[in-house]
């Protein structure tokens, strides 16, 4: 963190820099998927490498943020880094870096592919850290394919104020000749990575107009110009995971794989903090007549997949504890969500700078007629809710980094 004074400084130079002192690590990985967007990366991420690993394939796959650890972002032929490992190729990278200014993404991702480029694997899964065309992950010069999920408002300090200028940032993964997938979009920000796509020659497969997903009778139905599959509905739940997964099964197809890896994709795949049912651990334990949930959305469109989760569920009395960033449109989170929560009790998210203070959450939450509470912590609201509602439904949200504080302290 002491390389940079900025925590994010959307640039390609230093990456470059430092990988041409490591010998070019990015040019030596197996195939690779890259994959940007403002909402479902992960999910989509997860469900791909579900579905290649249920091919028997061996995949690398790089994340962020991380959730209760740092080694969450490298999974390196399957397998979350070790700590020997972590460490050896941290420091190579210092090392090699000689002292100049550089990001903590930057330099981790430039870690991530020495990793990656050093032990053997079918294919490489890159999640982009913020919007694409100057994140530190677009280095890759020829991918196997690109995917581009949802474009949203979100970041826009650093992206852009508009559909169209955001997605313009998400575009800059697509390469010249090559594959892109393409999840449901706005008019606006698919006019523009239709654009870029055909600028640079590049192969668009888009929803809605080369494939279409949804769902019959419990099913998934997936239809492109080859063909139509049946399969099980995504392990990943909510409405919103449907389109995650069409992206996946289009990616897939994409590059040759059949229905059983598909179906690998739905039922096999696991990302922790979306929509994710607490069930044991420190904190659910403690509270052993609540129905505790934890989702790690925080805008306006994942506060709409969630609030559409919470209505499809069994009625229930449903309480909120949300601590958010000060990055983050507060407001366009808690709108959609009003309507389906009795209260709301506001935290402050432990060992995070950039947190909202939680009597700014409280007093956003009640300006769109939400009762709300404020809390010094996870645990104090808990312990309020279930004092006056043992048996009611919790859901802990409005951040990655407070469900990440929630996954360690649960245990």
């Amino acid at each position: 963190m002491k390389l940079h004074p900025k925590v994010i400084d959307l640039v390609l130079d230093r990456c470059e820099r430092l990988l041409v002192a490591l010998d070019h690590p990015e040019r030596k990985l197996p195939p690779v998927i890259h994959i940007a967007g403002t909402n479902g990366k992960g999910s989509t991420q997860a469900m791909i490498r579900a579905g290649l690993e249920g091919a028997g394939k061996s995949v690398h796959a790089y994340t962020s943020p991380h959730l209760a650890r740092f080694h969450e972002r490298i999974r390196v032929a399957g397998e979350l880094i070790s700590e020997a490992y972590l460490t050896e190729i941290l420091d190579e990278c210092y090392i090699a870096n000689g002292g100049e200014s550089i990001t903590y993404f930057e330099i981790t991702t430039c870690a991530a592919m020495l990793a990656f480029a050093r032990q053997h694997a079918d294919y490489t899964l890159v999640e982009v850290g913020l919007g694409g065309r100057v994140d530190a992950t677009n280095v890759i010069d020829s991918p196997a394919l690109t995917i581009i999920t949802p474009v949203s408002i979100d970041h826009q300090q650093f992206l852009g104020e508009t559909f169209s200028e955001i997605a313009g940032e998400k575009a800059g993964i697509i390469k010249r000749g090559l594959p892109c997938i393409v999840g449901p979009q706005e008019d606006a920000a698919l006019d523009v990575i239709e654009a870029k796509a055909a600028q640079l020659g590049a192969p668009i497969f888009a929803y809605g107009q080369h494939w279409h997903v949804s769902t019959e009778r419990d099913r998934l139905i997936y239809q492109d110009e080859t063909g139509l599959l049946d399969l099980p509905m995504p392990a990943l739940l909510g409405a919103h995971q449907v389109q995650n997964a069409g992206a996946a099964i289009a990616g897939l197809r994409a590059l040759g794989f059949d229905e059983d890896a598909c179906a690998a994709a739905m039922t096999d795949a696991t990302w922790p903090a979306r929509m994710q049912r607490l069930k044991s651990g420190a904190l659910a334990e403690s509270v052993p007549g609540i129905e505790l949930w934890l989702d790690g959305g925080h805008n306006a469109s994942a506060a709409l997949a969630i609030a559409d989760f919470l209505d499809k569920l069994p009625k229930r009395e449903t309480h909120l504890i949300c601590g958010m960033l000060n990055t983050k449109d507060v407001s366009g989170y808690m709108r959609p969500l009003a309507l389906h929560v009795h209260t709301l009790h506001a935290v402050s998210i432990p060992g995070e700078i950039n947190t909202l203070p939680s009597e700014v959450t409280a007093t956003a939450a009640r300006a769109v007629g939400m009762t709300a509470h404020e809390a010094g912590s996870v645990d104090a609201a808990l312990e309020a809710i279930a004092k006056g509602s043992p048996t009611a439904r919790v859901l802990i949200c409005g951040s990655l980094y407070l469900a990440g504080h929630v996954l360690r302290e649960n245990g």
